[in-house]
């Protein structure tokens, strides 16, 4: 808020100017990334690093995490747990839901500093949808799955309004429900433009990127645990889908495509792999020139699994990705990959103003500092 002033006096084209160099100084130098403890790093100083921010969680997970800016960032995780920061991660606030203790969110797709969505997984009545627009002091339950068949992964939003969430497979097909209203109420789409799902295909709810969508109508979904690895794409919000092998490893459970994340409605990435710590990942990314309907591996992929991804924000080129064993960074739009961190993370988020996010087991929520 202190800058706000100075920062209008510079007009559109300087501030933008402003945010696209600072981000391409961070880039040159995101080789030297590495994940440490915010006091190990004094404000402006070091090279672009992810600096641990302390939520006073070390027994929760953060799969979800929705990335507002440089300031603000919200995290749902184990427990029924869902913290909100607005000062830069210095501190947190537990804004979670009352009496969801025994829940388990796996996503949250945050408007600003006070409207969220978080998504809450599992069989039947384990999946739930809730909502606040006071910045976590109240929250509206505004969906309850009782089809026992069902199990929601993640959600996703086109703008404030509409929004899709991702069910398994049900009657062997995927399961959209889509909002109007922001999150207020839901409904199942019909299922008629859904191709048959693969024998055993799922989604995975490892970082709330398994539903993700680019400008207002268009949205893919990345899938796992069959004997091809698969990206559908819709182009008219969730009610007729293609289906796109994608070459990332696939024929068992534990193997597919985790995340997925699109720059424009064009430029995709997906990472993935087989999650347990003891299976090789050879073919852990892939990338796309074409909305998804063809995907071409990368020439160097990340050396592991992989579970989330982001573009950087103001570059057409440059993205991370994140997984239990280290962050990895693209500079040539996913055609090759590079370690440079070894901290454990589960999910990455960018704003598109400017920062980026990662957060992950025993509490861990990093910012990108420079």
């Amino acid at each position: 808020m202190g800058n706000t002033r100075r920062t209008r006096r510079r007009g559109p084209a300087r501030r933008t100017a402003t945010v696209v160099a600072a981000c391409a100084a961070a880039l040159a130098a995101l080789t030297a990334l590495t994940a440490v403890p915010a006091q190990a790093h004094p404000a402006g100083r070091g090279a672009p690093h992810w600096e641990l921010k302390d939520t006073g969680t070390p027994d929760v997970r953060f799969r979800g995490l929705a990335a507002v800016g440089r300031d603000t960032a919200w995290v749902a995780g184990t427990a029924g747990t869902v913290l909100r920061t607005t000062d830069g991660g210095r501190s947190w606030r537990d804004v979670s839901p009352p009496g969801a203790g025994e829940l388990q969110f796996r996503d949250v797709e945050a408007f600003d500093a006070r409207r969220a969505v978080v998504l809450a997984i599992g069989e039947g009545e384990a999946s739930r949808v809730y909502r606040t627009d006071d910045g976590g002091a109240t929250w509206t339950e505004s969906f309850r799955n009782t089809d026992p068949k069902a199990f929601y992964d993640c959600l996703a939003f086109f703008d404030h309004r509409h929004g899709l969430a991702l069910s398994d497979p049900v009657d062997g097909r995927f399961r959209i429900l889509s909002t109007g209203d922001g999150g207020r109420t839901w409904q199942v789409l019909p299922d008629r433009g859904m191709p048959p799902a693969l024998d055993g295909e799922a989604g995975f709810a490892a970082s709330g990127q398994c539903l993700v969508t680019s400008g207002p109508r268009d949205v893919w979904l990345a899938t796992g645990g069959a004997a091809h690895a698969r990206v559908l794409h819709s182009a008219d919000r969730g009610r007729t889908w293609t289906a796109t092998t994608a070459p990332l490893p696939a024929g068992d459970p534990a193997r597919g495509v985790f995340a997925l994340a699109f720059r424009d409605r064009t430029h995709g990435l997906a990472v993935g792999g087989d999650y347990r710590p003891d299976q090789p990942s050879p073919r852990a990314a892939a990338r796309s020139a074409d909305g998804g309907r063809t995907w071409r591996a990368a020439g160097t992929p990340p050396p592991a699994y992989r579970s989330g991804v982001a573009w950087l924000p103001h570059s057409r080129t440059a993205a991370l990705a994140v997984g239990p064993t280290g962050t990895d960074l693209t500079t040539d739009a996913g055609r090759t990959w590079r370690t440079v961190g070894s901290g454990s993370f589960d999910t990455v988020d960018c704003a598109r103003g400017a920062g980026c996010w990662a957060a992950g087991e025993k509490g861990r929520v990093a910012r990108l500092e420079h």
